[in-house]
């Protein structure tokens, strides 16, 4: 019986494709919907812009550094890992990917493999990520 090998990292990977940008603005549409629900908890996005800012730095932070996904990113079968093994980027990591995306124009400068600033200064990458299907007892 043979161990089924992990993918390539993104790195490596001669064949990796990135998913489209459409995938991704839709993640990030549907986080930042989920920020503005969030952020009228504590102020009033309408007059505090930086309360739904905030929230979203908050989301990434917790959501790539432990699952590798924000909710957005799992409704569009995209994850966030790391470009140089294909792992979770960390908390630390996810941080900076979050603040350097609420200053938008990191988002804007892209790569060949759509890796904009946030994405090479954290070493990150989105991929697509299939669903995996319950374990059936």
């Amino acid at each position: 019986m043979t161990t089924p090998q992990p993918p390539a990292p993104p790195a490596a990977d001669q064949s990796f494709t990135p998913p489209s940008l459409g995938r991704r603005f839709g993640a990030l549409m549907i986080d930042w919907i989920l920020c503005l629900l969030v952020s009228f908890l504590f102020a009033d996005p309408t007059r505090d812009a930086w309360s739904t800012v905030a929230v979203l730095i908050a989301e990434y932070t917790f959501f790539l550094g432990l699952f590798a996904q924000t909710p957005g990113m799992y409704l569009n079968k995209i994850a966030c890992v790391s470009y140089t093994d294909g792992g979770r980027i960390g908390v630390f990591r996810a941080l900076l990917r979050g603040v350097l995306l609420a200053l938008v124009v990191p988002a804007l400068v892209m790569d060949g493999d759509r890796r904009g600033l946030h994405d090479r200064l954290a070493n990150s990458v989105i991929v697509s990520a299939p669903r995996r299907k319950a374990a059936r007892p």
